[in-house]
């Protein structure tokens, strides 16, 4: 085990290394360690410390040694996320000073800001690099260009004693949600993640408080979120257009999008108004427009549908007030818009089906602004809806299409890494399926995979899986359009957009 004071020395040379504090705060910053670890006295190492040190061995380390003592009550994965996360804090700088560094060099120009924003967040241990890396990443080429699949493994899985220790915990209301500004410096709960080393950064979108943050889970390049400063639904409407053009005014570098606004087609968190942002070409970007259409009234707005398994319709406009405006109208048509031949209903029962997915990015120098149609209407033989992965893909992928998952990226459950492997094992051995548990549901799926594959060996059997998983994704995306890739589809799609008026 690494020597506890070589252990404190490392971790604020550390910081000092990575920005987080000043030389002449060195000593400070051991003496708050020492108070978070309930030491009480402190041996400082012979001759230069390196701040080059791993940081997840660091933190590791002075966990295992808190256990030891008592002072970490629990090892296991929700108490250390308390622990590190709450000795990480206090070597974190205050809100005020990590503000007033982005605006200096969002003075320099928007992609310094967040350059140095985004490192800060991971070098805070907010963004966890460690638990990023083990996430697995493949790119699968479909008829709709190449598909971006992940399994997400840097949410730390349910501990089942912290789920049973929080039940006993007393209700509490703080922070309303996990987007909350007052997440800012909390120091979790069982029940609620530390966010002790979170800072966010206050910006103005369309006139309005709004604050900007990274996701600790990151799943592409500098994943931002933005978030509304009031604790208010997400809402798509006139404003939420102006909002996300507002914000590619600012950080042209970025694109940012929102989740609809209705159950199903939402994303996992309607009640706090946000978009989800960054630094990453999705393939729906590059996705070309294969049908060019035009809206009375806006002759100087390149309009067109995307080549791509959802609905979209692309805009692009120089002025973006004349994107809002389109939009607004779009939008208007399409909230009371049925057409009982292609099974869209504007409402059922009042209940309304219709809202949209929007998209926006700036793009050699014009704005440009996507509108992905949504219906998120139930049936008998779909009751999770109609427009949403059908059950048999529910083995891949049985979750709502958000706007991560309808740009192009497959955010798939983290059971699927061991479940996959075990699909190609038995592909590769030629042995029964339905014998495991973990490949019985894939089953049908992968006997359908040895079919199509002549050879499947040891060597190759992952990376057919891992190709076929992607197909997979493809016919997710192709259930949730609400117009098909057929013909009569199309046409019905350009019924819609000729009555737009």
């Amino acid at each position: 085990m690494k020597d506890i004071n070589t252990a404190v020395a490392q971790l604020a040379a550390y910081a000092e290394r990575t920005g987080l504090i000043e030389p002449c705060e060195r000593t400070w910053a051991v003496n708050t360690l020492l108070e978070g670890l309930g030491l009480s006295s402190y041996a400082p190492p012979e001759g230069p410390v390196s701040g080059d040190a791993d940081l997840n061995e660091l933190l590791n380390a002075l966990m295992d040694d808190a256990h030891a003592r008592g002072v970490l009550p629990e090892d296991s994965i929700a108490y250390r996320g308390l622990f590190d996360t709450a000795l990480m804090g206090r070597l974190t700088p205050r809100p005020a000073q990590v503000a007033e560094r982005f605006r200096a060099l969002y003075a320099q120009s928007p992609e310094a800001a967040t350059d140095w924003y985004y490192k800060f967040s991971q070098d805070t241990n907010y963004i966890r690099r460690d638990r990023i890396a083990r996430d697995m990443k493949w790119v699968t080429s479909t008829p709709y260009g190449d598909l971006d699949i992940t399994i997400n493994l840097s949410k730390p899985e349910k501990d089942p004693k912290a789920i049973a220790a929080a039940r006993n915990l007393p209700a509490s209301a703080y922070p309303r949600c996990q987007l909350c500004a007052e997440n800012e410096g909390y120091a979790g709960r069982l029940d609620h993640p530390a966010r002790g080393n979170h800072r966010i950064v206050p910006i103005t979108i369309n006139s309005s408080p709004w604050f900007l943050q990274y996701s600790p889970y990151v799943y592409y390049n500098e994943h931002c979120i933005c978030l509304n400063a009031e604790h208010t639904p997400m809402k798509i409407d006139r404003a939420c257009f102006a909002k996300l053009l507002d914000f590619t005014a600012q950080f042209p570098h970025y694109f940012v999008g929102s989740n609809a606004d209705l159950p199903i087609v939402g994303g996992s968190i309607l009640a706090h108004d946000h978009f989800q942002g960054g630094r990453f070409t999705f393939a729906m970007e590059r996705a070309p427009v294969e049908t060019p259409v035009s809206f009375p009234g806006f002759e100087d707005v390149e309009a067109g549908i995307v080549k791509w398994p959802m609905s979209v319709i692309r805009m692009a406009c120089a002025d973006r007030a004349r994107l809002v405006e389109l939009a607004d109208k779009i939008l208007t048509s399409w909230r009371g818009y049925t057409d009982a031949d292609a099974f869209v209903f504007a409402e059922t029962g009042g209940e309304p089906h219709n809202t949209v997915t929007p998209i926006a990015r700036k793009r050699r120098g014009r704005f440009e602004l996507d509108l992905v149609l949504r219906n998120n209407i139930t049936t008998a033989e779909h009751p999770m809806g109609l427009y949403h992965p059908h059950a048999e893909l529910h083995h891949i992928k049985k979750e709502n299409i958000g706007l991560i998952e309808v740009m192009g990226l497959a955010v798939l459950p983290a059971r699927l890494k061991d479940e996959l492997s075990a699909v190609a094992d038995c592909l590769a051995a030629g042995v029964d399926l339905r014998a495991d548990e973990r490949t019985a549901k894939h089953a049908d799926w992968a006997e359908g995979i040895r079919a199509k594959h002549s050879s499947i060996t040891e060597k190759n059997a992952m990376d057919i899986v891992k190709e076929e998983t992607g197909l997979v994704f493809a016919q997710v995306l192709e259930h949730a359009g609400v117009y098909r890739r057929s013909e009569a589809g199309q046409a019905a799609f350009l019924k819609f957009i000729e009555q737009v008026n």
